[in-house]
């Protein structure tokens, strides 16, 4: 979506990619800080339960596309281990790193096919939110299955997180789409008023 806007208006390779770096950092940081505000306030069983660190995810594979919400997804959570490492309290724990590494890397993957359509109708914001929770949370099961001869949690755990963490992708399956139309409709206002 963002990548047309950029074609529109003409904006040279260089800059285009000095933006996209621009924004990816950005949802990057956004996708370390929301973290540390909700665990603040609620604790570890808040993040569990509203998932801060997807929303940054989601938005940068719509807003994004496919290849630079990957990195977004990747990123997020090997950048918040390292800063909150430093800091004396890992987020996500190393023994979880991979996992999140890799569920969020196929929420920025799914949601990020959806970039071209979103940016011919916002509304598919919904679908692409929706496609990648259930892709990501399903591909985060299946890791674990997968490695529970050596991973440090089970099957039922994950699936009771999951169970948990239902409430917050039910907000953010309206959140990011609400946020990728108004986008969208900010993105195409400007086109306009060339």
């Amino acid at each position: 979506m963002f990548e047309n806007a950029l074609i529109l208006n003409k904006v040279p390779t260089k800059m285009k990619v000095t933006y996209k770096t621009v924004i990816s950092a950005a949802l990057i940081a956004l996708a370390v800080i929301l973290p540390q505000i909700i665990h603040a306030a609620l604790g570890q069983p808040g993040g569990v339960k509203w998932l801060p660190m997807y929303l940054p995810v989601l938005l940068g594979g719509c807003l994004l596309g496919f290849r630079w919400g990957l990195a977004v997804g990747v990123l997020s959570p090997l950048v918040s281990f390292a800063i909150t490492s430093l800091m004396g309290s890992p987020m996500p724990a190393a023994n979880r790193l991979p996992f999140m590494m890799f569920e969020l890397a196929v929420f920025a993957l799914v949601s990020g096919l959806f970039t071209k359509l979103i940016d011919k109708n916002g509304l598919w914001a919904f679908l692409a939110v929706i496609s990648a929770q259930i892709a990501g949370r399903g591909a985060f099961l299946l890791a674990v299955v997968i490695c529970r001869s050596f991973a440090p949690f089970t099957p039922a755990m994950i699936w009771g997180q999951i169970v948990t963490g239902l409430v917050g992708l039910g907000v953010q399956a309206v959140l990011a789409p609400v946020i990728m139309i108004g986008l969208r409709a900010l993105l195409k206002r400007d086109k306009k008023n060339d």
